[in-house]
């Protein structure tokens, strides 16, 4: 397998929950109500599984070895994009959790909890294509097949932090719902 499998099969399992909060949001906007525990849910889910499970592979494993490579200015600029959109993905969450904060107060950010929800699902299909049909293909074409296997070891090695049934099983329960 190369290294960008795993990634890809993340990127199907972020797909999934951006189709739930796809759903959530046409919810939201029928009843003018917000439930506090699924925004929990969903910043969790993007925080820990697709920032710093996925982003973090991305960012400590693959990226950092790129940077070792003599790289074409296009793919540079790729990456650093990327970069700039995780770090946007970060931004968007950190005001999704502020706004449902200020809701559970005072109920007056559903605007604003609709607004980053929606931000959310315009962002990670462009974000997951960009990766999916272009940076990983060309990035993989600056690594030996031994390279490839070792940076699919490292992956490997940390996940072994990462829970990825928890999420698995956060994503059913949501669809329960």
């Amino acid at each position: 397998m190369k290294p960008r499998g795993p990634l890809m099969i993340e990127h199907r399992r972020i797909e999934k929950m951006i189709d739930i909060i796809t759903q959530k949001i046409s919810e939201i906007e029928a009843t003018n109500k917000v439930d506090p525990g699924f925004i929990d849910t969903a910043v969790d889910f993007i925080k820990i599984y697709a920032d710093k499970t996925h982003h973090g592979k991305e960012e400590d494993i693959l990226f950092r070895d790129c940077l070792k490579k003599n790289m074409s200015e296009e793919d540079i600029k790729i990456m650093n994009d990327l970069i700039d959109e995780h770090k946007y993905g970060r931004r968007i969450v950190a005001e999704l959790t502020e706004a449902k904060e200020k809701y559970t107060e005072s109920k007056d950010t559903l605007d604003l909890i609709l607004e980053k929800l929606n931000a959310l699902v315009e962002f990670y299909p462009n974000h997951i294509e960009k990766e999916d049909d272009i940076f990983f293909p060309h990035s993989e074409n600056y690594f030996t097949e031994e390279e490839q296997e070792k940076m699919l070891a490292e992956f490997w090695e940390f996940d072994k932090t990462m829970i990825h049934k928890k999420y698995d099983s956060v994503i059913e329960n949501i669809k329960k719902d």
